[in-house]
């Protein structure tokens, strides 16, 4: 596992990086980022693969840390062929750089962010400089607040070096308000970030992906839904909710029901628009679906889908999201010999620390 931490400065990278060695065993790998270095050419023969002697193996007690290269290839290279151990960088310098890790089914990117004056205080308050950063242009404590916003603008939207565009496309971005880094630990505890199905979608997250990619094609102005029908692991069918086909779509106003905003379960009777179950069993039809089928809905399925989804023969039923009707759904489903499951993924997107009563 080769893990990437980026961020504002002061945000906190360095000590999730710490995290990591300390309570995971992980190997810091560091970058010359100097433009000549860190590029992304493929480098010649004659080309030393870092400016100091080859790291020895990380599984080795004679191991150096951190371990220092003087191109992101040759990093990667040595990543490459030690997958199967965990590595942690916060040198990231540009975006081809991100680029050239992302290609790699074991890489992880994480960011960290803090509002800019609680940076500024750990940046005032700091000791000394953490052994590992390397900001550009960085000001000298103690400096004037308005310094250091230059400084941070500059780290955050240079258009060759900023961390914004990294920071984007962090699977994981936490938001490290807290001065306490027992706050701040007690969330990446609870985060699992070893969890191998960060790297590659088990097959609940693979389809629960692609029913919630299905749902994006959705019309239906009261919610969108999406469903994918699997068997032994092959896609027969998908569906999402919408008017039939040949009618107006909802969202033009094809299904008064729907336009008029009636609540969850009201009306039902009026409404025109097929629910996203419906459509993957018309696509599917019985013959293809016999025992084994499992459908995923990225949403659990209403009572009266459940019934045709029973009829049917389908033998497991994985939603993401709750519904109103989940209770009937669930003794229909029960009486109708099909096992129902909710699927909760790895906590990805914005993660907030956890407040101090949460881990007193």
């Amino acid at each position: 596992m080769f893990i990437g931490v980026c961020g504002s400065a002061y945000a906190g990278k360095e000590t999730v990086a710490d995290y990591l060695v300390k309570q995971f065993g992980f190997t810091r790998l560091t970058l010359d980022e100097t433009p000549s270095n860190s590029d992304t050419s493929t480098p010649s023969s004659s080309t030393p693969l870092s400016a100091s002697p080859p790291p020895s193996d990380p599984d080795s007690d004679s191991s150096p840390s951190p371990h220092h290269f003087t191109s992101a290839l040759t990093l990667l290279d040595y990543v490459t062929t030690r997958w199967r151990s965990r590595f942690v960088t916060t040198h990231i310098p540009t975006t081809p750089i991100l680029d050239l890790y992302s290609r790699r089914p074991f890489f992880l990117l994480l960011s960290v962010d803090a509002p800019l004056l609680t940076r500024y205080h750990r940046f005032l308050t700091s000791p000394h400089p953490h052994p590992h950063k390397t900001y550009r242009g960085l000001p000298t404590p103690p400096c004037p607040l308005e310094t250091f916003t230059s400084f941070s603008d500059d780290d955050l939207f240079d258009s060759a070096h900023g961390q914004l565009p990294l920071m984007s496309r962090a699977t994981v971005r936490i938001l490290n308000t807290s001065s306490d880094v027992t706050a701040l630990y007690a969330t990446l505890d609870k985060l699992n970030l070893l969890n191998p199905d960060r790297l590659r979608p088990s097959w609940d997250a693979y389809f629960m992906s692609l029913a919630s990619l299905a749902a994006q094609r959705s019309n239906c102005m009261k919610r969108r839904v999406g469903c994918v029908v699997v068997r032994d692991r092959r896609v027969i069918s998908t569906g999402y909710n919408g008017t039939p086909r040949g009618l107006l779509n909802c969202g033009e106003g094809g299904c008064g029901r729907c336009n008029a905003g009636q609540g969850s379960g009201e009306g039902l009777a009026t409404c025109l628009c097929l629910h996203a179950e419906e459509n993957a069993l018309l696509e599917a039809g019985r013959e293809r679906l016999r025992e084994g089928a499992v459908l995923y809905c990225d949403t659990c399925p209403c009572l009266t889908c459940s019934i045709k989804i029973v009829q049917v023969g389908i033998s497991e039923v994985v939603y993401s999201q709750e519904y109103s009707m989940d209770s009937m759904t669930a003794t229909v489903l029960r009486e109708g010999g099909v096992r129902l499951r909710q699927f909760v993924p790895p906590e990805n997107g914005l993660i907030r620390l956890e407040k101090p009563e949460e881990y007193n």
